[in-house]
């Protein structure tokens, strides 16, 4: 006959052999759990209620009601979508025994099709009235790779260049 505590205990645990009041290591606990290591090592760092036993070399020994806590803060982070602050948030104003467990998430109701706006002429572009030190454009030595069309250069440079007098009479 198997005794009580291991027929309560986790896969894990079963797995491992231990009974549910054994304390266990950081890899047991993120194996149990299904969530990396670091990730523990964050939440310790972000809910004070979590204080692992240290040993002497740094080894964490989570203790069940460790465990139970983690696995408490798991479910609302990754199945209810809280965040960090909101779990903080929880365990301050209900503490470790009477946090609530929130019912699972139900998936929302679809949106209603979005209504589309007749499209809107696009603003005619601003004639800017060319430098006169660009007047005639430079030869480009630089694209060679084929043929440049001179008039795309231009009216680029001369979109540029109204583009830049709007942004000098804009206020700051």
């Amino acid at each position: 006959m198997a005794e009580p505590a291991f027929e309560t205990a986790t896969p894990a645990a079963r797995r491992s052999g231990k009974s549910a009041d054994a304390f266990r290591t950081i890899s047991e606990v993120a194996d149990d759990l299904d969530v990396p290591q670091h990730v523990l090592r964050f939440w310790e760092t972000r809910f004070a209620q979590i204080k692992p036993l240290k040993r002497a070399g740094g080894r964490r020994y989570y203790r069940p009601e460790d465990i139970e806590l983690l696995r408490r803060i798991r479910e609302l982070l990754y199945k209810h979508g809280y965040t960090i602050k909101g779990v903080q948030r929880l365990l301050k104003d209900h503490g470790l025994d009477q946090m609530p467990v929130p019912p699972a998430v139900q998936a929302p109701e679809p949106a209603p099709a979005p209504v589309v706006a007749p499209p809107v002429a696009a603003p005619a572009p601003v004639a800017a009235k060319p430098s006169p030190i660009h007047n005639k454009a430079p030869e480009l030595p630089l694209f060679d790779r084929g043929k440049v069309d001179r008039g795309v250069v231009m009216a680029t440079l001369t979109e540029m260049e109204a583009l830049a007098s709007l942004l000098k009479m804009r206020p700051r």
